[in-house]
């Protein structure tokens, strides 16, 4: 499998400069096309409004959110002129509780999707969306990069959290350009089970699997010491100086995980490199 396309979809003005620094970098070193999808966001909620203002404030609210898929538009065609790759813009406007089917349909024909950070300190509610419609309507594999990290057209160290579960297997069969091309790609498992097939040889069979792609993999077995999983894969990143973490997305369900809590959500909140999520 190789990336020809890459998808990016820029919501906040604030963001697109970061967003699309690191999906130009790697379309560039990919030779893959972008496709750049500017969205202006409208957060009206239908029925909530005294009779008679909803057409009223409708409009008001099209019109700004055509106006900001405009702007963002016009900042990210300045942008990516003269660009190491082949790219298109595209603008439209979407209300906050429908962005994710617009989004899946885009993605659906794309190879990877590259989008912000969604949690953080005066992050847009759309982002999460974004993020899930991608994933789960759109079937895609999706690269989140935090705005600190700096643009590469592929990572060299890169953590894969292996649990063996169908989410994990999926995003390391999405991630395996990545992997091939990675220095090192260290298979983390955490507890492994005492009892099973594998209970003697924790990630070996992933390990064979990869080594045969032309992978280079080193097993690394951790104990849960910390309450969260993400806390672990985080801490193993600092300690082996990775660049990008590949993870399988919900295990659970997404309302569980925002109730509740779970690995995606934890490791989207924290996340200081990029994370390769699929599901």
């Amino acid at each position: 499998m190789a990336y020809k396309t890459i998808l990016t979809v820029v919501t906040d003005p604030e963001l697109i400069d970061s967003t699309l620094s690191h999906a130009v970098s790697m379309a560039a070193g990919l030779d893959a096309h972008l496709d750049v999808l500017c969205f202006g966001v409208d957060r009206t909620q239908t029925g909530y409004y005294y009779a008679g203002a909803n057409a009223i404030v409708l409009q008001e609210t099209l019109t700004r959110a055509t106006g900001e898929a405009k702007e963002m538009a016009v900042r990210a065609k300045a942008l990516l002129k003269g660009a190491d790759c082949r790219w298109a813009v595209d603008e439209g406007v979407a209300q906050l509780a429908d962005i994710g089917r617009h989004v899946a349909g885009r993605a659906r024909f794309c190879d990877l999707a590259i989008l912000p950070k969604p949690y953080g300190k005066d992050r847009g509610v759309e982002l999460e969306p974004v993020i899930e419609g991608a994933l789960f309507e759109g079937q895609v594999p999706v690269l989140v990069v935090p705005d600190s990290v700096e643009p590469k057209a592929s990572p060299e160290r890169i953590v894969l959290g292996w649990n063996e579960s169908n989410e994990a297997l999926r995003a390391v069969r999405a991630a395996m350009p990545m992997l091939i091309a990675a220095d090192t790609v260290h298979v983390v498992v955490i507890d492994p089970p005492k009892h099973g097939p594998n209970r003697s040889d924790p990630g070996g069979q992933l390990s064979q699997f990869l080594a045969r792609h032309g992978v280079r993999p080193e097993i690394d077995v951790l104990s849960k010491t910390m309450p969260r999983v993400s806390d672990i894969l985080m801490r193993h990143v600092m300690d082996v100086n990775a660049d990008m973490i590949v993870m399988g997305a919900y295990g659970h369900s997404r309302f569980r995980e925002a109730i509740l809590g779970g690995a995606t959500r934890n490791m989207l909140e924290q996340a200081e490199v990029s994370v390769f999520m699929a599901h």
